[in-house]
């Protein structure tokens, strides 16, 4: 079972997961096409972030970003290489989800690249039944990007 706890930046292993998410998708991403956001960015108050523990250990970590009252993005998803390659991923977005149906949001969207260092990213959305859409939000159409979107019930 995770154990999530909302914000906790200042816990080192979140710093450090959070810069190496940062460092790694800035350079998978071209000049103009990279949305992935730092720390500073994720402390907005129109953001809510959340990392992910088990038994302890630093798991994985997301963020939901409300775009209106009914409407999120999920943001910084990630999960920690002592966790990866093991179908993990999914277990992160269910809790984003079980946290986005707490606040109401009925539909979640996603940006993320297009290149093949994504594809394990949009095999992850597409085995959660998220599905292609056209740009949403502050987003335009964009080669380098891919919009995904899902609806979701609070029931």
């Amino acid at each position: 079972m995770l154990k999530s706890i909302e914000g906790n930046f200042n816990d080192p292993e979140v710093d450090e997961l959070l810069k190496k998410h940062f460092i790694e998708l800035r350079a998978a991403s071209p000049e103009g096409s990279a949305h992935v956001l730092d720390v500073a960015g994720l402390k907005v108050q129109s953001i809510k972030f959340w990392s992910l523990w088990e038994n302890k250990k630093l798991f994985g970590c997301g963020a939901l970003k409300f775009l209106d009252n009914a409407h999120g993005e999920f943001k910084s998803i990630r999960v920690h290489d002592d966790f990866r390659n093991k179908g993990n991923g999914i277990k992160v977005i269910d809790h984003l989800i079980g946290e986005a149906k707490i606040l109401n949001i009925k539909r979640i969207s996603i940006e993320t690249g297009a290149s093949d260092f994504f594809i394990p990213a949009r095999k992850l959305f597409k085995k959660c039944d998220f599905e292609v859409c056209k740009p949403f939000a502050h987003y335009k159409e964009d080669i380098n990007s891919i919009y995904l979107t899902k609806l979701i019930s609070n029931y």
